[in-house]
């Protein structure tokens, strides 16, 4: 691609005559960094921001500091540059734009990462949004700023100020310009002890000087709770910043990150492979591969062995959240130095097996494999495996999330096409030909054959069925969704994750019983029903402008007139069809709580929230089914924001028998509440339903919570900011609580009048189909 210098001078010569000389300056050094097309994204920029019409000093300054962007961060970041400004232009004034493109190189140079840059651009955006006054001043001071703070850092600070000072303009002003005691105070308060730009050469030299190659280091933006680095692509993925621990400083730590994991580039010749293994498991595996690379490198850089040796904690048992954490941060320490023992025998036996194996053994991953399975099985038969919520809180600072470990791609080899002899084949065969002829009962998901039947396989010896005894329910593909942070006003981008699964069933015999011992409230269902079905063609009189005469209505104008009276001028008709065009989702809340009996009962007559949940389901079931308004019944329960489980008892395709009753009465709660999340996954679900008008009908009995997330006010937000995304789509959300003290924050998330709080929890069977006909009618 040629770039015409001429054509764009007389551009510039038209609107800025000025901005030739900068132009002719500029455009060799631009050259000597820029690709031709990135040439020509430069030149074009220059010209949009001629046609913005805010003065020379603009470009000029985007001519001169972009070529020095370009070469920190690459030639990528031009675009998102060039938007970035065009955004501001209808927000502020072209001196600020000026300022913004001034302070780029610096941002540039102390991020060092598009990736962060783009974060830079879009806080800058925010502020202009939210205290456009506090931006020409931070832009003055972009370079006290950047030197000392992290992205997330100097996030952290603008919001607080914005915030503060959100209508006190003149103090907002001197916050922004470090001349105010709280400007400074958060400085100091988001103020790091290392930051990786200052580390980055020496880091460079440090691993060249070991491993006799180059390493591509680069910063990732550490700004939430469990940032673990990582490797991706052959990149090291290091925090931006980083904390001394005790007498060790933060390059130390940077020092011990990186040589860790050049340790796993250089010492893994064989991934791990992840099939069939649940993520403790994968984590236990993953702990002994971590030593196995460390006593690698140690066996080549014996003085690796005292810097990760400084970072393992002596003192294990103070703090933790698990014993097993504890015992496997000791283990650490063992597999690292073979003169280290404990209390725990097994534990000691696992760890001499380990250095016997590893003298043989040094670069068989698989010697990991199994011997974490082993120390696995131990805790297993203990019955101390936590979650891996607790497991991933494992104090080891300078170790990496082994993502680089596992060999997750392996079955996907991208071939699109698979040869009909290699296609796996179902198939549905009689009971004779399964019972006679059945080659393997246990077969896995390469078989080449599928056999299933039309009904269950029952196993006499074992006394159930085959699927009872070995069956799993299947798992969907992970569904990401966004979760709104309050405190810095960002999503969080595929914060949380949803996984549909599916629930043992139960005997549908149970609903019809829940509809027989109801049946009050059954012929109030009736009434509802008889009342909301549409209705067809209906004529609609009285009407002044209506589509044809209404003989009635006609004659007694006639009759008025003969009296001398004033006729009425409505004598006119419209036929109309009313039909219902709405889709709903009976969303529940299936949680822990759910199988907490109700306040003051006791015995064996004493009723859960889940069973009364059960009923209330099926009776708005029967009712919207008789309307005939097509509808899903779907639960919800979270274990971090890693697995949110959701749970589709009766889809809009279904109708309302023995399947979706089986579904029903197999209900079942457990964990804790992530509510945004399932709303959202909800919603999804309703966007495919043609319907004009769309409710997700809640039905919960706490707020929002998660193991995950200690502050109470995160979830809530997020459960807030999912509504009103919802809503800006056309979906309703009502929620129908059973907590008795849900006044304090449930008008906050739902709105004033998209709630309301059963008091009686008892009256929930009656009251839900009540709520539907009132909310639909």
């Amino acid at each position: 691609m040629s770039i015409d210098l001429n054509e764009y001078e007389v551009c510039f010569k038209d609107v800025a005559p000025e901005v030739q000389d900068t132009l002719e300056g500029t455009f060799q050094e631009a050259s000597r960094v820029m690709s031709p097309a990135a040439m020509h994204v430069y030149l074009e920029g220059a010209k949009g921001l001629c046609g913005l019409g805010r003065g020379s000093d603009l470009v000029i300054t985007y001519l001169q500091e972009m070529p020095l962007v370009v070469r920190e961060c690459g030639e990528d970041v031009l675009e998102d540059c060039i938007a970035g400004a065009l955004k501001l232009s209808s927000m502020t004034s072209g001196e600020v734009i000026s300022l913004l493109f001034g302070s780029l190189p610096t941002a540039a140079r102390r991020l060092g990462d598009a990736e962060l840059l783009l974060g830079y651009l879009n806080l800058v955006h925010q502020l202009s949004a939210k205290a456009s006054r506090g931006l020409r001043p931070m832009l003055n001071n972009t370079d006290e700023l950047l030197s000392k703070l992290t992205l997330s850092g100097l996030r952290k600070w603008a919001m607080f100020g914005a915030e503060a000072y959100r209508r006190d303009l003149n103090n907002l002003v001197r916050y922004f310009n470090l001349e105010t005691q709280d400007s400074q105070a958060m400085l100091q308060a988001q103020r790091r002890g290392t930051l990786f730009i200052d580390t980055q050469r020496k880091l460079n030299f440090y691993l060249r000087a070991l491993w006799g190659r180059d390493f591509f280091l680069r910063p990732t933006a550490a700004d939430y709770e469990g940032f673990r680095p990582y490797v991706e692509r052959n990149v090291v993925h290091l925090p931006d910043a980083v904390d001394p621990i005790a007498e060790m400083s933060g390059l130390d730590l940077y020092r011990a990150m990186s040589a860790h994991m050049a340790a796993h580039m250089t010492g893994t010749r064989k991934r791990l492979s992840a099939e069939q293994l649940s993520p403790a498991q994968m984590f236990f595996i993953a702990h002994i591969e971590d030593a196995r690379i460390e006593a690698k490198a140690v066996r080549r850089f014996p003085g690796l062995a005292k810097l990760w040796r400084s970072f393992l904690r002596m003192d294990y048992k103070v703090g933790v959240v698990h014993p097993t954490v504890a015992d496997l941060e000791w283990l650490a320490l063992m597999l690292l130095d073979p003169k280290v023992r404990t209390g725990d025998t097994e534990l000691n036996a696992i760890a001499e097996t380990f250095h016997a194996g590893i003298e043989t053994r040094l670069d068989d991953a698989d010697f990991s494999w199994h011997l974490g399975l082993d120390l696995f099985n131990l805790y297993a038969g203990r019955r101390d495996v936590p979650s891996l919520r607790v497991l991933q809180s494992l104090r080891i600072p300078y170790r990496d999330d082994n993502r680089f470990v596992w060999a997750f791609d392996e079955a996907d080899l991208g071939v699109d096409y698979v040869p009909a002899t290699q296609r796996q084949v179902r198939r549905t065969v009689s009971v004779l030909e399964m019972a006679n002829e059945l080659d393997c009962e246990l077969a896995g998901d390469d078989a080449q054959e599928i056999w299933r039947l039309q009904t269950p396989f029952w196993l006499d010896q074992e006394g159930c069925t085959i699927n009872e005894l070995e069956g799993k329910e299947p798992v969907s593909d992970p569904f990401h969704y966004q979760e709104w942070d309050y405190q810095i006003q960002l999503h969080r981008p595929d914060w949380a994750t949803v996984y549909e699964r599916r629930q043992p069933k139960g005997d549908p015999e149970d609903i019809d019983r829940i509809l027989a011992e109801h049946r009050p409230v059954t012929s109030r269902i009736r009434q509802i029903i008889d009342m909301l079905q549409p209705q067809g063609l209906q004529r609609q009189r009285n009407l002044e402008d209506g589509d044809e005469i209404d003989l009635n209505a006609a004659v007694d104008a006639m009759v008025a007139i003969r009296m001398g009276e004033q006729p009425s001028p409505r004598i006119t008709l419209r036929n109309v069809i009313k039909q219902r065009d709405l889709a709903v989702v009976v969303l529940l809340d299936l949680s822990e709580s759910t199988n907490e009996p109700l306040d003051g009962e006791e015995g064996e007559d004493a009723k859960t929230v889940l069973q009364l949940t059960r009923e209330a389901a099926a009776l708005v079931a029967t009712a919207i089914g008789g309307i005939g308004d097509p509808f899903a019944v779907h639960g919800f329960a979270s274990d971090g924001r890693h697995d949110v489980q959701y749970y589709r008892f009766k889809d809009f395709h279904q109708s309302f028998d023995h399947e979706a009753k089986a579904r029903l009465a197999g209900m079942r709660g457990g964990l804790s509440t992530r509510m945004g999340a399932a709303l959202r996954h909800a919603a999804r679900h309703l966007s495919r339903q043609p319907e004009t008008h769309k409710l997700i009908l809640l039905v919960t009995d706490g707020e929002p919570a998660d193991i995950d997330e200690r502050d109470p006010q995160h979830l809530r937000h997020d459960t807030r900011k999912a509504v009103e995304e919802l809503a800006a789509r056309g979906v309703m959300a009502y929620c129908l609580t059973l907590d008795p003290n849900a006044d304090d924050y449930v008008k906050r998330i739902f709105g004033l009048n998209n709630y309301t709080v059963v008091d009686h929890v008892r009256r929930l069977p009656e009251k839900l189909p009540q709520l539907f006909a009132s909310l639909t009618r």
